[in-house]
């Protein structure tokens, strides 16, 4: 397993991480604890959680369960932002939020600490100040040793590095943002923005919710039981003829080099040196497997170039 630091900071973290969003929803305890086992066998140190995932907190509950024995050797990453009851209070990046927030996140994954601490999404209604006091109060209490954003925009990231830096508070090291071959929208701003000020990017949907996988195919009815199968507006957005016929060309190039296609999604991620960890979801060990191996690919320049054509 390669191992990457994230952003300009000390913190290494696996190249492959885990996430953990089926957790409490399509994977019940026995399934997520051998996934996770599965993920600790291969050399994965990065978890991946949120606060709703898995309703209720059950992926936090889950994950904490399951990593006693192993904290000190692995990288929890969990997120905050999102609703999570009703009211003003149980959303956002507030103080009074994170607050309460952290506590509730805490208690759940049974640690003392949480490594690696997002905002889920930004919050228009309060000062990006405000949010980054509060999570620099936090760092300094040794409750969050780093923190990350996910769903910024670039100007948001920039804003953000510029209002740590006049404040003299904990910058964000990390942005969690969708990016894929079929997604690349974050390498017009974002990715720049991140390599400016010392950011890394963690992919999520690297396979594009399974789209990548090849498991669905033009014309034909969506395997029962995939993400894609239940997914309403997001499987309109990736079942395009646009997409199936980027799919089409995509296979063809990784066959041609005795690859498949979680090969090639994840290899691709893996050659980009902005990315500090591709955080792929896995429902069985197996998975897991496919993409540790996956992440063995570098793509030569030529083919960088190649796939370049294709996708953009």
């Amino acid at each position: 397993m390669e191992f990457r630091h994230l952003g300009r900071s000390g913190l290494e973290v696996s190249l492959v991480g885990l996430g953990c969003n089926n957790f409490g929803i399509r994977c019940d305890f026995e399934h997520s604890k051998a996934v996770v086992h599965r993920a600790l066998d291969l050399g994965i140190t990065l978890f991946d959680t949120a606060d709703v995932y898995g309703g209720g907190g059950r992926s936090e509950e889950f994950l904490g369960k399951i990593l006693k024995g192993h904290r000190e050797k692995v990288v929890i990453a969990t997120k905050f932002g999102m609703k999570m009851g009703e009211g003003p209070h149980r959303m956002g990046a507030s103080r009074k939020y994170i607050m309460q927030a952290v506590e509730d996140s805490l208690r759940r994954l049974d640690t003392d600490y949480i490594d690696l601490y997002q905002v889920h999404r930004p919050d228009p209604h309060t000062p990006i100040e405000e949010t980054l006091r509060a999570l620099d109060d936090l760092v300094r209490q040794g409750k969050v040793r780093y923190i990350g954003h996910s769903n910024f925009a670039a100007w948001q990231a920039a804003e953000a590095h510029f209002v740590a830096q006049r404040l003299n508070v904990t910058p964000f090291i990390s942005a969690q943002n969708e990016y894929n071959l079929l997604d690349r929208r974050i390498e017009a701003e974002l990715v720049p923005a991140c390599n400016a000020y010392g950011l890394s990017i963690l992919p999520y949907f690297p396979l594009a919710s399974g789209f990548l996988t090849g498991k669905y195919r033009k014309g034909e009815e969506l395997p029962a039981g995939t993400r894609l199968a239940n997914a309403g507006p997001m499987a309109a957005r990736v079942l395009t003829d646009r997409n199936f016929a980027i799919l089409e060309k995509l296979e063809a190039f990784a066959q041609a080099r005795g690859k498949g296609m979680v090969d090639l999604a994840i290899g691709w991620l893996a050659s980009q040196p902005h990315v500090g960890s591709v955080i792929a979801g896995a429902t069985r060990p197996e998975q897991v497997d496919q993409n540790v191996a996956a992440a063995a690919w570098r793509l030569t320049a030529e083919e960088l170039a190649e796939v370049d054509a294709i996708t953009r």
